[in-house]
């Protein structure tokens, strides 16, 4: 609805990360229940589903399946958390996702802990190799900022980049943007 409301005001809108819980991804009409709520829009909405890890692999082969279909409406779709969880490679690599966000608790520890830079580095490779966007989470800092440039991360998102901020607000910032652009 707030993109949608971006859009009517000639805004470049960006598109808007939707979490979903397990309960959601869980549930028998779910992916009736996402595409009722986008409409006619569809892939169009501008909207990335996010699942986490932990939610994708609860029940595997059901999950791949809803995921399917939902980009085969074009909605775009992200694993959240990513090494959090007790993830299989082998599903990893049949999940329909286009984004692969590695979670913060790597992102803070990387330039202090050895082993994390080594878990950085191998999810950004593997998520490229896979032909997925990678976004790291938690980005506090600019020397992980750097860290994660040097590792060919695709995106950050964290304090760093801005802090969260109410809608009216970010409005005003895409307003600026586009005024500066």
């Amino acid at each position: 609805l707030d993109r949608r409301r971006w859009l009517e005001r000639g805004l470049t809108a960006p598109h808007v990360a939707v979490n979903v819980s397990a309960v959601q991804l869980r549930r028998n009409d779910f992916v009736d229940t996402v595409l009722a709520a986008l409409g006619a829009s569809g892939g169009q909405a501008g909207i990335e589903l996010e699942i986490t890890e932990s939610a994708a692999m609860e029940d595997v082969e059901n999950t791949i399946d809803k995921l399917h279909r939902l980009r085969a409406h074009g909605i775009a779709l992200a694993i959240d958390d990513f090494g959090t969880g007790y993830s299989s490679l082998a599903y990893l690599s049949k999940l329909p996702a286009q984004v692969l966000k590695i979670d913060r608790a790597f992102t803070i520890r990387m330039n202090d802990d050895p082993n994390s830079m080594t878990l950085v580095s191998t999810m950004v490779s593997l998520a490229h190799a896979m032909h997925m966007v990678v976004v790291a989470e938690g980005v506090e800092t600019e020397e992980q900022a750097q860290t994660l440039h040097h590792l060919g991360c695709d995106q950050l998102q964290g304090y760093l980049i801005s802090r969260p901020v109410p809608e009216l607000d970010f409005a005003s910032m895409l307003q600026t943007v586009m005024s500066v652009g």
